[in-house]
């Protein structure tokens, strides 16, 4: 099993006390340190071999969006933070997850999956993408390869082991997860509005705060995403 060496960077001895429960109940995470700031964490940075770092916003000094600004081979960040305003921001930087205080158990555990499902989509994704810097995907249909355009895309649902891609003109379904997808779209233009779809935010012709309209389907919107969404989509609209 891989293991991921951790750190906390968080100032409220609570909050870290509970992210160290938390880690010691997952046995491939290794908590090598806690800091009250981001400053004293840059050296083990340097220093280390570390794969993740749960980082809050709220720092002394140096706030935790700066911070992560001024790394230039950053490891898996996911934020833990009180300020759900921050949301777009921290999503922008390729954080994997962000999580709002107070941070249940079961929470955590998704950001943690996230975490593993994006380390394996690296390991797979030479084989769905043409190498290079591309606008499209070849994705595995029975016995061929199907090419899509990112732009094609409405959305994407999750049918456990496989995704079902659907665009204007056809709908392709590949064995993979939605978060091995998510992985390789373009942070910027998709978004997961529930733990079975994904939506390209151009496509979107209305929305409530409890589901998007694209075309005539209606995709929920998960309740353990709502409020994410909403902060993104209502951002958007400025």
């Amino acid at each position: 099993m891989e293991q991921y060496n951790c750190i906390i960077i968080e100032d409220e001895p609570l909050a870290a006390e509970i992210l160290q429960d938390y880690i010691a109940d997952i046995p491939f995470l290794s908590l090598k340190k806690t800091y009250s700031d981001a400053i004293h964490a840059l050296d083990d940075l340097r220093s280390n071999d570390i794969d993740l770092i749960f980082l809050d916003i709220n720092l002394p000094k140096l706030k935790g969006l700066e911070f992560i600004q001024t790394l230039k081979n950053p490891p898996h960040i996911i934020i833990t933070t009180a300020y759900h305003e921050y949301a777009l921001q921290g999503y922008d930087l390729n954080i994997v997850d962000y999580l709002l205080k107070p941070i249940e158990f079961s929470r955590f555990l998704r950001a943690i999956n996230k975490l593993k499902l994006l380390a394996s989509a690296k390991t797979v994704a030479s084989s769905v993408y043409i190498p290079g810097s591309k606008d499209y995907m070849f994705v595995n249909t029975g016995k061929k390869k199907v090419k899509i355009h990112f732009q094609d895309i409405l959305y994407i649902e999750s049918l456990k082991e496989y995704v079902r891609i659907f665009t204007a003109d056809k709908t392709v379904t590949t064995k993979f997860q939605l978060g091995q997808i998510e992985a390789q779209l373009p942070k910027s233009e998709f978004l997961r509005i529930h733990r079975s779809f994904m939506i390209a935010k151009e496509k979107i012709d209305a929305y409530t705060s409890t589901d998007v309209e694209i075309g005539t389907k209606q995709l929920p919107i998960g309740r353990s995403y709502k409020e994410l969404v909403m902060n993104i989509l209502e951002h958007s609209e400025k």
